[in-house]
């Protein structure tokens, strides 16, 4: 006689490498999400105390009438404001220094970064210097700062970094260019307001870097060593969430429900980082723009797809869960990486971004120093399959040509 089935042939039950791993999970971020939701700036400011505010911003973002709206809603709500938009693409320490000039001549209390990640980096690279003195090299690292820090609001006009959704500040030192991960607890902001109509101005090219950025992020986080069910929850949602938006958003730049998706999507992306990092693909993006002022998100997109093939060796079956949401094909099909890995060239492509480092100009005699510097970089130590700087050499030249994948 046949015996009862087991358990295990009449549940789907996960796999063992997918059952919870221990994670502690601290979440530090009220979020406001909504069109029109930066009209509640000065009121949010207001309860957490605010009275005299530095709002930290970009030159792009006050031509876009950005920044005088947000100083506008803080004014409405009888509060003091001191603007600083000497920030550049990438900021440098140098930014940094300057904002940190202004803000102890205002003897401010709370911060607003509004802009893009830049804006929203320097904000909180002018925290910890204003509130833990020294210079933003001794801040390299985790957990530096030894004294409390202001609080702060960002309000994103961009879908891409998620920086309102970490504790981490992205600045690169001016002399070698090279950037430097400053995170601190202490440094996560106190509300994000994520208004998709702010991000309707953004002009095509950075509409399209900065989404690919995100994209990354959520694909990156989910495969991460130190990935875990809260992150992988927050990757999967910012994934789906930006496959939905980002082809809308390029063909149609006023949809501001497709904008909401980006938006939020890159939050959640953002949020997956604070809690299980990035990999190889930022390590390898890092020296390309030091070296050639190349933007961010256009180094993402020449990288990913590479670094997607290499790790599908370990993580095959988690790139085929992102795979299957795209609908490219089932989770367990095992090409589901290499077809994830041509989407993404599909979409950098779509984009009107390169898909090599021939259309960059790059000088592919520099490669080794490159690999070198990535195999340096923070980021590449959580990659799901190690690296170092010859395999980070390989992708690089992996990259040399485009791709023929989508032909």
């Amino acid at each position: 006689m046949q015996g009862k089935p087991s358990l295990e042939s009449q549940l789907e039950l996960p796999a063992a490498s997918d059952l919870p791993v221990s994670f502690d999970f601290q979440p530090r971020t009220r979020v406001v999400f909504g069109p029109g939701s930066v009209e509640q700036l000065g009121t949010l400011a207001t309860e957490i105390g605010g009275r005299r505010v530095l709002l930290v911003t970009d030159k792009g973002v006050e031509e876009a009438g950005h920044g005088q709206h947000g100083v506008d809603a803080l004014k409405a709500a009888g509060l003091d404001v001191i603007v600083f938009d000497d920030v550049h693409s990438n900021p440098t320490t140098e930014d940094v220094d300057r904002g940190l000039n202004v803000a102890k001549a205002a003897d401010i209390d709370l911060i607003v970064g509004l802009g893009g990640g830049s804006s929203m980096d320097c904000a909180k690279g002018i925290n910890f210097l204003l509130t833990n003195d020294g210079r933003m090299q001794d801040y390299w690292g985790i957990g530096k700062a030894t004294k409390p820090m202001l609080p702060m609001i960002a309000v994103p006009t961009t879908a891409g970094t998620g920086s309102e959704a970490q504790s981490f500040a992205l600045i690169a030192d001016a002399e070698t260019h090279m950037k430097m991960a400053c995170g601190d607890k202490k440094a996560a902001c106190r509300i994000a307001i994520l208004d998709p109509d702010l991000t309707v101005s953004m002009p095509h090219m950075v509409t399209a870097t900065t989404g690919i950025d995100a994209i990354s992020h959520a694909i990156e986080t989910y495969v991460t060593v130190p990935r875990n069910t809260m992150s992988q929850l927050f990757s999967r949602r910012a994934w789906q969430l930006l496959l939905q938006g980002f082809p809308r958003v390029l063909a149609e730049p006023d949809d501001v429900e497709a904008r909401g998706c980006m938006l939020l999507g890159a939050h959640l992306a953002g949020a997956a980082i604070e809690n299980s990092m990035l990999g190889a693909t930022h390590a390898l993006a890092n020296p390309l723009s030091a070296h050639f002022e190349m933007t961010h998100g256009i180094a993402i997109g020449l990288m990913l797809p590479h670094v997607i093939r290499y790790n599908a060796e370990v993580v095959g079956r988690l790139y085929g869960v992102l795979a299957a949401d795209a609908g490219l094909c089932e989770a367990d099909d095992p090409d589901a990486a290499l077809h994830l890995a041509e989407l993404v060239e599909s979409l950098v492509a779509d984009a009107d971004c390169p898909t090599s480092l021939a259309e960059c100009d790059v000088n592919c005699d520099l490669i080794p120093t490159m690999a070198e510097e990535a195999a340096a970089q923070w980021t590449g130590r959580f990659n799901p399959r190690p690296v170092n700087a010859g395999i980070l050499e390989d992708l690089y030249r992996c990259a040399e040509t485009a791709s023929d994948s989508r032909s």
